[in-house]
């Protein structure tokens, strides 16, 4: 058994009739959203008191004129752009943070990967426009990306604050001493590490939002 096999087994058994694929179908649907509910009330307090630090730290970035600069690869790139929008165009009544997904600029990134490589994407976008006091956040589902610990290793040397997203045991992230503020969920499956990392970051900005009013 390989590939899509192996995650609906029961798909592929001879003999299943209608009903009792129906019933498999809803069973492996309940099974994954109670992993992701167990998973992210356990994150709750696990995080609590670094997700308030790191809101407060980057919320003094923002009062004293940062930009936050968001940055990931595939699943991870859309959380990056997530978070930027979020930052932007926040629900009415939230205030607007200045924030920029580097991968929004399609020209840049297939410059760079073309003429100098995939590695540098983010790194070189963080030299040009990242200066000190500025927010990098970076998202790694293994923590081991290339090119987001390259970015990361870029805005330490600019003297920016670092923010990092990864699951697993963090990877190199965990290891690579350039991650400020770094979230890791603990788990073994993409999917339920992905989930997990959104609810983190819409509460981290939550907590911003706090702290750029006072309120934290």
């Amino acid at each position: 058994m390989s590939g899509i096999e192996t995650l609906y087994p029961f798909l592929y058994e001879d003999g299943s009739d209608l009903d009792t694929v129906l019933a498999e179908v809803r069973r492996s649907t309940e099974e994954k959203a109670a992993e992701i509910v167990a998973l992210r009330e356990s994150l709750s307090d696990a995080m609590a008191g670094d997700l308030v630090a790191c809101a407060k730290r980057v919320a003094s970035s923002v009062i004293g004129g940062g930009r936050l600069y968001a940055f990931g690869n595939g699943g991870s790139c859309t959380d990056a752009q997530d978070l930027a929008q979020l930052c932007m165009r926040p629900p009415h009544g939230a205030r607007p943070v200045p924030a920029t997904c580097l991968t929004g600029d399609v020209a840049a990134l297939t410059a760079l990967a073309n003429d100098v490589g995939f590695e540098v994407v983010f790194a070189r976008q963080l030299a040009a426009f990242g200066r000190s006091g500025d927010v990098a956040v970076g998202f790694s589902t293994s923590g081991g990306s290339a090119n987001v610990l390259a970015a990361f290793a870029e805005a330490r040397r600019a003297g920016m604050v670092t923010v990092g997203f990864a699951g697993y045991g963090g990877g190199s992230m965990a290891e690579a001493g350039t991650v400020d503020h770094l979230f890791t969920v603990p788990s073994a499956s993409v999917h339920r590490i992905q989930e997990a990392q959104t609810t983190v970051y819409h509460v981290l900005w939550e907590l911003l939002q706090r702290a750029l009013d006072g309120r934290l």
